[in-house]
């Protein structure tokens, strides 16, 4: 009796001893590595053939971008230098309060667990930015390097580190956030500097508040178009949100350009932007 009495307690030693590894292991799969569930339930926006964020629609193909493109380009004499690598000057939060991310060689890291975006405005531009992912990687899917350049709080170009990485198409490195994955896959590796430039074009409506023009951008990524003149439907994050947003959120044409905070220790440099004039 004594004998089966310690086997049962042997047996409940081995068992709590199981468990307790178990939710150790499960506390280490920190909030960076767990997957990321799929929009299954998401509606197919107008026009379009997929869900959004649709992990069955076909990945953009991978290429190799040339070893350079607009790394450390000079900025032009009629843009504006939003960051030169010394201050946060032209940047703030989303309250109006000094940016509060890190400043430190040459470029600015994301912290403080806040969105950054300009102090000032401009309804039709070209935008030129680089960056460097967290070298080694660290989590995976959207948990990897996740950033993106947030126009008016409303349009996203996703930043990620999508280099050997998979994720859904309209949620990886280029893409219009939940609506258009880029047209190739043209990462570098993470902590290598990458390049964006971007023509953006504010979308208008007439006094009566309909849309007269939609928001269009075009993206280079490294060099390589990987978003040629796309109409923006919306919201980026909320093309579910079809009555919110049927075809926008009423706003002026001046838009300010923010970087988002996501968890990623993503490095920013060589900001400046370039106001696009009417052509004559």
């Amino acid at each position: 009796m004594k004998r089966r009495n310690f086997l049962n307690t042997s047996a409940a030693a081995a068992l709590l001893a199981l468990m307790a590894l178990s939710i150790i292991a499960f506390a280490r799969l920190t909030a960076a590595e767990q997957p990321i569930e799929s929009h299954t339930n998401a509606p197919v926006p107008p026009a379009a053939k997929w869900r959004m964020h649709d992990r069955e629609r076909p990945q953009p193909p991978v290429i190799t971008p040339g070893q350079t493109f607009s790394q450390s380009a000079p900025a032009p004499s009629d843009a504006e230098m939003l960051f030169d690598g010394k201050d946060l000057s032209k940047w703030q939060n989303d309250r109006g309060q000094d940016a509060p991310w890190v400043v430190t060689n040459g470029y600015m890291e994301c912290a403080a667990r806040q969105n950054i975006r300009t102090r000032g405005k401009w309804a039709d531009f070209q935008l030129h930015l680089e960056f460097s992912e967290p070298a080694p990687p660290v989590g995976n899917d959207q948990n990897r390097g996740n950033s993106g350049i947030l126009i008016n709080n409303m349009y996203e170009v996703q930043v990620l580190d999508s280099y050997e990485s998979k994720t859904y198409p309209d949620g990886q490195c280029a893409a219009i956030y939940g609506q258009s994955p880029p047209l190739v896959n043209a990462c570098k590796p993470p902590g290598e500097w990458q390049t964006y430039d971007i023509i953006f074009e504010s979308p208008r409506w007439n006094e009566q508040k309909e849309l007269v023009k939609k928001a269009v951008v075009t993206v280079l990524h490294n060099g390589v178009v990987v978003q040629n003149h796309f109409e923006i439907l919306g919201i980026t994050d909320g093309i579910s949100r079809e009555v919110a947003n049927k075809y926008g959120v009423v706003h002026p044409p001046e838009v300010f350009v923010g970087l988002q905070y996501h968890n990623g220790a993503v490095r920013f440099r060589n900001i400046w932007i370039r106001k696009l004039g009417d052509q004559s």
